[in-house]
């Protein structure tokens, strides 16, 4: 389908300069007090996984600010709350623990990227300190860090995602509903 497709790093690195000393420098291999206070103000994430076929899926975590419990300066959890059921996360971390996760907070441009080593947990002493409305999750996600970096404000900028004024009118927004509707129609016809 495409005709002139990057086949190497080396083909990749040739058509940009290296990045800045800062850019280049900015990865560090704990929670340190800034990200902590990152994390205590975000009340949304981004949890990519991977399975051992490579197979990747991204899905949205989100709750009050906060939400995510930091133990320590390699460590943190993030409890599951109730979903869809389908565990497309927690499937790939069982054949692959290795996670990406990008920490948002409302009308902030720079994100918070963390990346480590995940692990499913049941540990009632940490799940009961992040209760809601008295009810512990069921499992947490524990994710043993390995990188920490704030990353730039660029993409947020360009999309003027927290720019109401950028924003199409609620009536020319795709639905949702016909969407999904479609979707199960169409597995439906391929089952039979």
């Amino acid at each position: 389908m495409f005709n002139n497709v990057i086949q190497s790093e080396e083909e990749l690195e040739a058509l940009f300069t290296p990045p800045s000393k800062g850019a280049a420098n900015k990865v560090i291999s704990i929670i340190d007090e800034h990200c902590k206070d990152f994390l205590a103000r975000s009340p949304f994430l981004f949890l990519a996984t991977t399975n051992k076929d490579g197979q990747c899926d991204n899905s949205p975590r989100g709750d009050y600010p906060g939400f995510v419990q930091v133990l320590d300066e390699k460590h943190l959890v993030i409890p599951d709350r109730p979903g869809n059921r389908r565990l497309d996360s927690m499937h790939n971390i069982l054949s692959n623990p290795q996670v990406g996760l990008l920490f948002i907070i409302p009308g902030l441009n720079e994100t918070l990227r963390i990346n480590g080593k995940a692990s499913i947990i049941q540990d009632e002493d940490i799940l009961a300190k992040m209760a809601d409305k008295g009810k512990a999750p069921l499992l947490g996600i524990a994710v043993e860090v390995e990188e920490c970096f704030l990353h730039c404000a660029n993409s947020f900028n360009r999309a003027g995602i927290w720019k109401p004024e950028t924003w199409l009118e609620k009536e020319s927004l795709p639905s949702p509903a016909k969407m999904f509707a479609a979707h199960i129609a169409t597995n439906v016809i391929e089952k039979v």
